[in-house]
């Protein structure tokens, strides 16, 4: 027999018993245990043959000279292939419904997006911007508000006393606070509506509809964060690096190199050392302080082959790195001591950006199904603001 065929003849017992018993009847009777028992031995006999009967085929398989080993698990992709299906079509499905469940806060019909994409979207928002890649940054779950103490104790100084005396002056800690909220950017198209594609890049199966998406939503959550890094105004929206700061100012339209000197010495050696400190300006910027030479007729600006294809700037400036964020204006002849083009500095010291980990991507095929059209729209959240300025100092033009 075999083992279905011995699977079936324990129920067929089993069913008899029970419709004995249904009846009035003694139910399971010690010669149908008995039948059952010999037929258990039967079919344990034989799942056993059926195992090495497996095992043999497996070894006829195997090339000779190889060992026969089991195969590395399949990463599980399921929670990436259903919100890809929820992006094409936007409707729900059974798994994408755990995608909710890690979200708090999705009263707009969104879901949280799962890591494959998460990362799509963050590296479209890191192409525009450089300064939030160089400042301290700092990932949260939620968006609750982030104080942290500050203290800035770097007037007071000891005394000498004399033997059995103590001190005559001295001041005590003044402690401060800055903390950090979760601010919320949204993305979608032009005019005030979502991002919209059409049904037939959707349904061509070699379309990259999370190509598409992840790029042209992440680059617009992306040019504003990256504005305001720089230049918010810690109003309604992060305060940016550079914002407020009084800069050192250039002596003269043309900068010199003893200007450049000026803007590195003014950052207390305790940041300079460790090789902590770099240059941040726009491309511009770049542009204009790449035709400078010194004394010996060498540039200032000196390309780094390493990161030349990698990072924006690419280089070094009198010895520290350069990087490249366009948010800043760029410094020409006119630039005045009112504007600020740059920062020097330990940047991961100075400044801080703040990033809630979910983003949240909405998909509406229903407002333009008469269109043939499905709206995308998302949304992220993050903060950011001047932690340390002692640490860094904003570059400015001149007067004239």
């Amino acid at each position: 027999m075999t083992i279905d065929e011995l699977l079936a003849a324990l129920q067929a017992i089993i069913d008899e018993a029970a419709a004995s018993e249904a009846s009035g009847g003694p139910g399971l009777t010690d010669e149908q245990a008995e039948r059952y028992e010999a037929l258990e031995v039967k079919l344990v006999a034989a799942r056993k043959v059926d195992e090495v009967q497996k095992r043999h085929a497996a070894y006829k398989v195997a090339t000779p000279g190889q060992f026969v080993t089991g195969s590395a698990p399949k990463a599980d992709d399921t929670l990436e292939r259903a919100f890809s299906s929820y992006l094409r079509t936007g409707k729900d499905n059974a798994d994408i419904v755990e995608l909710r469940a890690q979200s708090t806060s999705n009263t707009e019909g969104g879901y949280t997006v799962p890591e494959g994409f998460r990362q799509k979207l963050v590296d479209r928002m890191k192409a525009f911007g450089g300064v939030g890649e160089v400042v301290e940054n700092i990932t949260t779950d939620s968006g609750n508000n982030l104080p942290w103490p500050t203290i800035d104790d770097t007037a007071n100084v000891g005394e000498i006393v004399a033997e059995g005396g103590t001190f005559a002056s001295g001041a005590d800690m003044v402690l401060g606070t800055a903390d950090l909220g979760a601010y919320k950017y949204m993305a979608g198209g032009g005019g005030n509506v979502p991002l919209r594609v059409s049904w037939e890049l959707l349904q061509d199966s070699a379309f990259d509809v999370e190509g598409l998406i992840s790029s042209k939503l992440g680059e617009r959550i992306a040019r504003i964060q990256a504005v305001h890094l720089v230049s918010g105004t810690g109003s309604g929206q992060p305060l940016g690096i550079q914002t407020g700061l009084t800069g050192v100012e250039m002596t003269g339209a043309a900068i010199t190199y003893d200007d450049l000197l000026r803007v590195i010495h003014s950052i207390d050696p305790a940041y300079r050392q460790g090789g902590r400190c770099r240059w941040a300006f726009s491309d511009t910027s770049l542009a204009y302080l790449r035709g400078m030479k010194d004394a010996a007729g060498d540039p200032l600006w000196r390309a780094d082959s390493e990161n030349m294809g990698t990072e924006l700037g690419g280089g070094t400036l009198m010895g520290y790195p350069v990087t490249i964020d366009q948010a800043f204006s760029g410094y020409t002849t006119a630039t005045n001591a009112a504007t600020n083009w740059g920062v020097f500095g330990d940047l991961a010291e100075g400044y801080v950006r703040r990033q809630v980990k979910d983003i949240t991507v909405v998909v509406n095929p229903w407002t333009r199904a008469a269109n043939g059209q499905v709206e995308y729209s998302a949304w992220a959240r993050m903060d950011a603001t001047q932690q340390n300025v002692n640490a860094y100092r904003a570059i400015s033009g001149y007067t004239a």
